[in-house]
């Protein structure tokens, strides 16, 4: 009887850590549902040793050492995850042709919610929320893992170097200096411009520039659209390594190959730590919409600087909680509308 009591308070021990060991795996891995896979390979791993471990660091120290063993693991087979544009050029609209890579190329969305703990401290909170965006988690995946895993467990959940060397098992002078260099690729991106500027908690511009991005996307309307979008905005699609860079291109490519888009509805989501939209097209077959991607927004200066959509919808649909099929609304709602 104890025993079975003893089994559930580990349980509920380790369990109260999942979100914050999901957004760091998430971060080493750059995928969401790796991340996944990783916390619960470490949990598992952390009840089957659980006997061994003998407090001699915090029960959330030694989830983070089995964490990132396991992360380390996964990342030997050297695959880093990027955005279309670590890959290739942009193409110019003319030669748009849509060609998919494996899964395993991107760098994915993941939904605020299974990566961001609830915490007290608005800088905290400020910071786990910058360290998920798409921009900073692209620039992590250039770096090599071990970098990666300090520059995520100092800057980001602010671990003393000596706590960071004894996890990976290394003197306080390597960590300082896998830090300095990790910090120079970070740097040199950002100089390269390829980190875009970061919104805070959405203020009352950007909430207006979203309205205004809703109703013109919903619309289709390209002229209002084009307002909306800074003169270097970028359009991706994984799994298609196509990318698109300016409004007259991007509402080029709406019109043309995306052009079964008009009439779409968009839902609000969080993602990365920006705003979002569930979009769901006109089904003709079944009436009603269906889904056609997740679309993640960069904003800056007031414009629409990044605007990501994520098109496995079977993936990423259920992991955001979002309905397979929306109902046309009646025809009085449309008429209005």
């Amino acid at each position: 009887m104890g025993n079975g009591t003893a089994t559930a308070d580990l349980d509920t021990a380790l369990e109260k850590h999942r979100t914050e060991l999901t957004g760091y795996c998430y971060r080493m891995l750059g995928s969401s549902f790796e991340a996944e896979d990783a916390v619960q390979d470490t949990l598992v791993r952390a009840w089957r040793s659980y006997d061994k471990f003998e407090g001699r660091s915090s029960l959330r120290s030694w989830l983070y050492r089995i964490a990132t063993n396991v992360c380390l693991d996964m990342l030997t087979a050297g695959n880093k995850r990027a955005r279309p544009m670590d890959l290739t050029e942009s193409t110019p609209l003319a030669q748009a042709a849509l060609s998919p890579r494996p899964d395993n190329t991107w760098l994915e969305p993941v939904p605020d919610a299974r990566v961001l703990p609830a915490v007290g401290d608005p800088a905290e909170a400020a910071v786990a929320k910058e360290s998920i965006r798409l921009a900073f988690m692209a620039a992590l995946q250039q770096l090599p893992p071990k970098q990666r895993a300090v520059l995520i467990l100092r800057e980001v959940l602010a671990w003393k170097a000596s706590e960071v060397a004894e996890l990976l098992d290394t003197t306080v002078a390597s960590v300082n200096s896998a830090l300095q260099r990790a910090r120079a690729t970070l740097a040199e991106r950002e100089a390269a411009g390829e980190q875009g500027s970061v919104s805070d908690p959405l203020d009352e511009e950007q909430q207006k520039l979203l309205e205004r991005y809703v109703k013109a996307f919903e619309g289709y309307d390209m002229t209002a659209l084009t307002a909306l979008l800074h003169e270097d905005a970028v359009m991706t699609m994984p799994p298609f390594d196509l990318w698109l860079r300016g409004p007259a291109d991007i509402t080029g490519f709406m019109t043309t190959l995306g052009a079964s888009c008009a009439g779409s509805r968009l839902l609000p989501v969080t993602a990365n730590g920006l705003p979002g939209f569930a979009h769901y097209k006109p089904d003709p077959d079944n009436g009603g919409f269906s889904p056609w991607a997740v679309q993640v927004l960069e904003l800056s200066d007031g414009r629409i600087t990044g605007f990501h959509c994520f098109l496995d919808t079977k993936r990423w649909f259920p992991l955001f909680g979002l309905p397979l099929h929306l109902e046309a609304e009646s025809e009085e709602v449309e008429k209005s509308g």
